[in-house]
């Protein structure tokens, strides 16, 4: 390889796809450079729990020879990619982030996997997590917290739960990786790290094979640099699975063919006045800009009047949340001679108070608010907010009892998608992030929004130093 291509952190997945798909790059140098990155930074940045080197190696090998051949399988062919420690491999290790499950061997691939390969694309290893996926701040204290790229002499928090993704795309590690999402865990760790994260409508990606924390909420989506490397990600990750019943209802939709048509004519909706109350002033600054940009490309910003306030659509969320975790794992947290995390396991035991009647009542709820919002957004395309209410603070800083999650959960509660994307830096040189929020299944507004925002600014170019 060049220089340039070498230093692949500054290039955006989809053009390092076309330089593989006319063979003025190998797929095998570009995972090569991606192992050699990984092992010079991973022991600080702990973006990566495991390396699947010479598997990746030798499936980056048998795609150039098979481009080579004439027997391309797809515009992604010959691209490494990261994978959550939730996402099922058969035959590998999945341990959700938890000491109580190393060594456990999945016995099944998820179906997103199976996507992957089929695409041709390579599977370059696991990334860190939260434990079992409880946490948005991105720590973990049995395993170890990723370190956020952007300050290399202060360990701030990379975002949760898809911690070691984020970290791994915005150091450079790995052009693009997959996260989960049950209230914020693909955009949080995309905006403390300065990337572009896309939380899909449940339903659009199967989470078969895919270590569950709430059933009613989960999904996986693509964390990038660019919005238009989201895209591409998602349209062949969607798709029907016998095996997850959330995606029997869902047509597929590829957003690709909208992706660039601009926001004139979009109506746009801004968050209420109140819900600026607490968060960062830099933050506020980042995104009154973002939506300023948006205006001059044509779209229409006005206020919204929501029918409730997002704390309250946070409250419901983890709710229910807690319920179905302890359905997945009282036996677990119930076992003291288990090595959880204290706080863990004190997240996954405050779902044992939720009556049956409580959940369902919730539940219940949860379907007026579904109804009452929805008539509330539908004179709109989008309601923008920033994706969370500051930069990344210093691990030592944090207050467990007291999540980040306060602007992502109402798309997971209220079955929305949402598209997180970098709109500025700090004094500190930290990044913030707008979050695009878009009706049940409208991925290709919110990526289209996106896109155009990309297109009016240059934040998604910017990297951390020292990679």
């Amino acid at each position: 390889m060049t220089s340039t291509e070498s230093n692949f952190a500054d290039v955006s997945a989809l053009s390092l796809a076309n330089r593989i798909a006319t063979q003025n790059l190998r797929a095998a140098d570009l995972t090569q450079a991606c192992v050699d990155h990984i092992r010079q930074h991973n022991q600080q940045l702990l973006a990566f729990v495991e390396i699947y080197e010479e598997d990746a190696i030798l499936g980056a090998q048998a795609s150039d020879m098979s481009i080579r051949s004439g027997h391309r399988t797809g515009p992604l062919q010959g691209m490494p990619i990261g994978l959550k420690d939730l996402i099922h491999i058969e035959g590998h290790v999945t341990t959700a982030g938890s000491l109580a499950w190393r060594g456990q061997r999945a016995t099944h691939t998820a179906t997103i996997v199976h996507k992957l390969v089929q695409a041709g694309m390579i599977i370059l290893g696991k990334t860190h997590a939260v434990e079992f996926a409880l946490g948005g701040w991105g720590t973990n204290e049995t395993v170890g917290t990723p370190w956020n790229p952007w300050d290399l002499s202060t360990h701030r928090v990379p975002g949760g739960s898809s911690s070691g993704s984020a970290v791994a795309v915005a150091a450079g590690l790995v052009p693009w990786a997959l996260g989960t999402d049950t209230g914020g865990s693909i955009r949080m760790p995309s905006g403390y790290c300065g990337l572009t994260g896309l939380k899909p409508t449940v339903g659009r990606i199967s989470t078969y094979g895919v270590v569950p924390l709430s059933r009613t909420m989960d999904v996986i989506g693509p964390i990038t640099h660019t919005v238009e490397d989201a895209a591409w990600l998602y349209a062949i990750l969607q798709g029907r699975d016998h095996r997850d019943r959330h995606t029997w209802a869902m047509i597929e939709d590829d957003p690709r063919p909208h992706l660039k048509r601009g926001v004139k004519g979009l109506k746009l909706a801004r968050m209420p006045e109140i819900e600026r109350e607490g968060v960062d002033d830099q933050v506020l600054e980042a995104y009154d800009a973002a939506l300023d940009a948006l205006a001059a490309c044509g779209a229409t910003i006005e206020t919204i009047t929501l029918p409730r306030r997002f704390h309250d659509y946070m409250a419901d969320n983890a709710r229910i949340v807690s319920a179905e975790a302890y359905a997945e794992f009282h036996v677990l947290a119930h076992d003291l001679t288990a090595p959880l995390d204290p706080v863990v396991r004190a997240r996954m035991l405050t779902g044992a108070s939720t009556t049956a009647a409580d959940y369902l009542q919730t539940l219940q709820t949860r379907e007026a608010d579904i109804a009452e919002f929805n008539r509330a957004m539908a004179p709109f395309d989008a309601l923008l907010t920033p994706t969370t209410a500051s930069t990344a603070i210093p691990v030592s800083e944090i207050d467990p009892n007291n999540q980040p999650s306060r602007f992502t959960r109402i798309a997971n509660y209220l079955n929305l998608c949402a598209l997180s994307v970098p709109n500025g830096l700090d004094d500190r040189g930290l990044p913030t992030s707008l979050q695009i929020t878009c009706k049940y299944a409208d991925e290709r507004t919110a990526l289209r929004i996106g896109w155009a925002y990309q297109q009016a600014s240059n934040w998604h170019l910017r990297r951390p130093q020292g990679f």
